[in-house]
């Protein structure tokens, strides 16, 4: 078993399964595949998938397909899911007119 965040270990080239084209992150449209690909490309840590690939950030914010995604990059790094660093929540944000701010009543 490897270091989830040492990236100097080999974690072997990509080789594709048959259930890579099984969609994960809903709201985004990002496959199992996708997702290992991305470990694959030396992105090892939740965020820098989060990142690459948007998973976890359309509207329910990573409550469907947190723990799968976790448990993926896991897999693929032959680590334990609760060995990988959480990732970080954040409230949605939406734009937001200057008209509306300045027009609040107090």
């Amino acid at each position: 078993m490897i270091r989830a965040n040492d990236r100097s270990a080999d974690i072997g080239p990509f080789i594709a399964a048959d259930d890579d084209d099984v969609i994960i992150c809903r709201c985004e449209e990002v496959t199992k595949g996708e997702i290992r690909k991305a470990v694959h490309s030396g992105m090892y840590t939740l965020a820098e998938v989060r990142r690459y690939l948007r998973c976890g950030m359309g509207l329910c914010q990573g409550q469907t397909c947190g723990r799968l995604v976790k448990g993926i990059i896991a897999h693929e790094l032959g680590a334990k899911p609760s060995q990988l660093e959480p990732a970080t929540g954040r409230a949605p944000m939406r734009p937001t007119e200057m008209r509306i701010l300045g027009s609040e009543k107090r």
